[in-house]
């Protein structure tokens, strides 16, 4: 069932996997005039933007499209933000978001993740993406919040709008962001409301939730602003939701392209977390990050302007002969495995933990429920568009029992 596709066949996923490798063909460091910016696509070079804030700011705001629902977001949303302000706001949710209480949540992921595959146990067909890929970080986001039962279907249908990246192209430009900003205002809107009212719910009546671990968290006698658990909530929608998504679509696709890899799983599931860390290396959800040069620099000896874009190419530098070993074979042994997609320096993903704790958990589960598992046409899948995020909408897979 598994390895469906022709040697022909040629995915979108194959087409992002055959730039990342051309990308090795140019400098290092690079300027391209269609982007108008210079693209950094080496592991050295990547991991030097990353780690020095000082010189390769997060901030746009002086310079991305305004839009005062989209204003709120950006109180508490510390990606886009620089120190000193970024370690202030980092460091707070740090007291209420931790790896305890993050490794605590195992038992009811795999909850969530029996239900999920409960409501499918009688069929042989079903829609990865809708039966279990998507629902379940937006339900374990929600219950962390303390968000109702009853309301999670609003968080799944925010985050579709939010992130389905319908008005973009592959290579955004201002316009076609400041375009995409007004269309999804509306539900940024609804979003900002709900969420703000729940903070007053929870601030009123305090409870053991996340919510009420944000407005408590406290770092020399200075808290949260409700705005910033506003910007902060949005952000766990991105770095908790759609990294997760993305990361079990993509795990799929790539195994069943991979024949022999989910019978190695289901024969030793102790090999499931470097494999998993394998298909972040393989496949990076957010293959590029944006920065721009806060003074005159040299990298990769070539000398880039103050003011200048700069993109920070994780796709690319994940393929990186110089630093892995065969990096064009998917290997999910490899180990140890220095991918960036997570990213690198102050601006780690917040969300990786609970990203790849979820990941592993429901792909063993799979594995255990499912004696075989494969895509029986690919002509069936949607993938998402690359130039917000790589993955797939949907995913038909096609599954047998022992």
């Amino acid at each position: 069932m598994t390895g469906n596709v022709s040697e022909q066949e040629h995915l979108p996923f194959d087409a992002l996997s055959d730039r990342w490798q051309s990308l090795h063909a140019m400098r290092p460091v690079h300027y391209d005039e269609q982007q108008s910016a210079w693209q950094a696509v080496d592991h050295e070079s990547v991991a030097a933007v990353l780690a020095d804030p000082a010189t390769f700011s997060s901030d746009f705001s002086s310079i991305a499209p305004t839009q005062e629902d989209f204003a709120v977001f950006r109180q508490g949303n510390f990606v886009g933000m620089d120190p000193p302000e970024h370690r202030k706001l980092r460091t707070l949710v740090s007291q209420a978001f931790t790896p305890r209480m993050v490794s605590g949540l195992q038992p009811r992921i795999e909850n969530v993740c029996g239900r999920l595959l409960d409501d499918v146990a009688d069929r042989d067909r079903f829609d990865l993406v809708d039966a279990l890929a998507y629902p379940l970080p937006i339900i374990v986001i929600a219950e962390l919040l303390g968000i109702p039962e009853t309301d999670h279907r609003l968080f799944q249908e925010w985050a579709a709008t939010l992130f389905g990246g319908d008005e973009l192209g592959e290579a955004p430009t201002m316009d076609d962001l400041a375009r995409a900003l007004e269309a999804v205002a509306p539900t940024v809107r609804e979003m900002n409301g709900y969420v703000l009212d729940h903070i007053r719910r929870c601030r009123a009546q305090p409870g053991n939730d996340l919510t009420s671990r944000l407005l408590a968290a406290e770092v020399d006698g200075v808290r949260l602003e409700d705005q910033e658990i506003v910007g902060f909530v949005a952000l766990l929608l991105v770095a908790g939701h759609v990294t997760t998504t993305a990361l079990l679509g993509n795990a799929v696709v790539t195994f069943d392209r991979h024949p022999g890899t989910l019978p190695a799983l289901r024969a030793d599931p102790g090999r499931l977390p470097d494999a998993v860390e394998e298909v972040l290396r393989w496949l990076p959800p957010f293959a590029e990050l944006g920065r721009r040069t806060t003074r005159p620099v040299v990298i990769g000896e070539q000398d880039i302007p103050a003011g200048a874009m700069v993109v920070a190419h994780l796709g690319a530098a994940n393929r990186d002969p110089s630093r892995f070993e065969s990096p064009d074979v998917f290997e999910p042994t490899r180990s140890p495995n220095p991918h960036l997609t997570f990213g690198h320096g102050i601006h780690f993903c917040f969300g990786a933990p609970l990203a790849r704790l979820e990941a592993r958990i429901a792909l063993r589960m799979l594995l255990e429920r499912f004696s075989d598992l494969g895509v029986p046409a690919y002509g069936d899948v949607t993938f998402q568009n690359p130039g917000v995020i790589v993955g797939v909408r949907r995913l038909p897979v096609e599954v047998a029992r022992s």
